[in-house]
């Protein structure tokens, strides 16, 4: 094309990709040019701010490494994580949230009921819950893979302190679907603030940089559809203002003191109570596997 203008640029340049075998991959390349060319022609980009925000990409990409990414971080603070979370949910199904960045394949598999206290300082609490269909059926086949943060906001992938790890497992549910995690009460913690996402964007719109106190859960079953959530603290000071938009009113939990002696017993709790929170995940079919009529 040797007259390339205003008025035929973006058809252009999204024909230019037709050659992409892949349809699924030619048609998100060729709608990303259309997106991109809009906003920049919608918002008038002028140069210097085309140059700084190709400078802004560079430093992210600067202190990204394979233990941080701040790519992702941008997409959470953005809200593109979470919308693509929504964006698979299903009605009736629990709500997805975000994976965040420290998740790590092949965390150590545990007898359910688990317990993930060993040496951690912080409040002692029980999760028991039960994995099940839109139906509320059992699903006796699925596992979890369950993540948190230690007593003082990290996870063992920032903390040279902790043991590989730390708080995290996999289990397999019983056969009524149910689970049992002792471990300690997760804490709010803050989202990093000594990069260019916080300091060139975040921090300048006055934005908070803390996340309400979570756990991290993906649940999976034969024939459904993979679940990544995370279980909120209903007492947490920071779910109206979660700095990456996760919280789902599904979400979220409320421990309670609870009475259970052989409960306590079975987990090594002192005394006869504990903090316990009840958790219905529910998953949803596969597209080529629809709920019972």
């Amino acid at each position: 094309m040797r007259n390339v203008q205003l008025n035929n640029l973006t058809q252009v340049a999204g024909d230019s990709f037709g050659g992409l075998d892949n349809e699924r991959l030619r048609l998100l390349v060729q709608q990303l040019v259309v997106v991109l060319h809009g906003y920049a022609k919608d918002v008038r980009l002028t140069h210097e701010e085309w140059r700084g925000a190709l400078a802004f990409l560079h430093r992210c990409a600067d202190i990204s490494s394979d233990e941080r990414s701040e790519f992702s971080l941008l997409s959470d603070v953005l809200g593109l994580s979470s919308l693509v979370d929504l964006m698979a949910g299903r009605e009736g199904a629990t709500p997805g949230s975000v994976l965040g960045p420290f998740h790590t394949v092949g965390s150590p598999w545990l007898d359910n009921p688990a317990n993930l206290i060993g040496a951690n300082a912080g409040t002692p609490v029980v999760y028991q819950g039960t994995v099940c269909d839109l139906e509320g059926q059992p699903l006796p086949l699925a596992t979890l893979d369950y993540w948190q943060n230690a007593a003082n906001g990290l996870y063992w992938q920032v903390d040279p302190q902790q043991p590989r790890d730390n708080l995290r497992c996999q289990l397999k549910v019983d056969a009524h679907g149910g689970f049992e995690i002792a471990t300690i009460r997760p804490v709010p913690y803050e989202i990093p603030t000594d990069g260019p996402v916080w300091n060139d964007l975040v921090q300048p719109a006055k934005r908070s940089s803390w996340r309400a106190a979570h756990a991290h859960v993906i649940v999976s079953a034969p024939a459904h559809s993979t679940l990544v959530t995370e279980l909120f603290d209903a007492e947490d000071p920071y779910l109206d203002n979660d700095a990456v938009f996760g919280v789902r009113l599904p979400l979220i939990g409320q421990f309670s003191r609870t009475r259970d002696p052989a409960l306590c017993q079975r987990h090594g709790i002192e005394g006869d109570t504990c903090l316990l929170m009840k958790v219905d995940l529910r998953l949803a079919p596969l597209p080529d596997h629809p709920a019972p009529v």
